[in-house]
């Protein structure tokens, strides 16, 4: 049985596949709900992108889904992500610091332990 969203799936598959051919690439249809565009990156390397059409009903305890709410918690997320990769930058460059200075330290105390001797 059809789901009731099924032609406005087709129809948004059908523009991007049109929108694709256009732009010259080849578009295989490989599932009901499913394209997949042949690609080649910069090296030559082979891939293929996926692209995947799916109108989600909602969470199984009945929640329906919330594409605004899904968007501004993988925006959290993501800002989460940067932040602690920004800590941890930060963290590694004061240690560089500390670092460099105990060497400096170790390297003049050994300087003016030589014109000592």
């Amino acid at each position: 049985m059809a789901n009731k969203f099924d032609t406005i799936r087709n129809t948004f598959m059908e523009d991007v596949q049109g929108m694709f051919e256009g732009k010259e690439y080849e578009v295989l249809e490989t599932g009901s709900n499913e394209l997949c565009i042949p690609i080649v990156n910069a090296d030559g390397d082979e891939a293929y992108l996926v692209i995947t059409f799916k109108i989600p009903k909602g969470s199984r305890d009945g929640e329906a889904y919330d594409g605004y709410a899904m968007a501004e918690e993988f925006k959290i997320k993501c800002d989460e992500k940067a932040r602690k990769v920004a800590e941890a930058q930060k963290k590694k460059a004061e240690k560089i610091e500390r670092d460099r200075k105990a060497r400096e330290e170790k390297a003049r105390i050994k300087a003016e332990k030589g014109k000592t001797e």
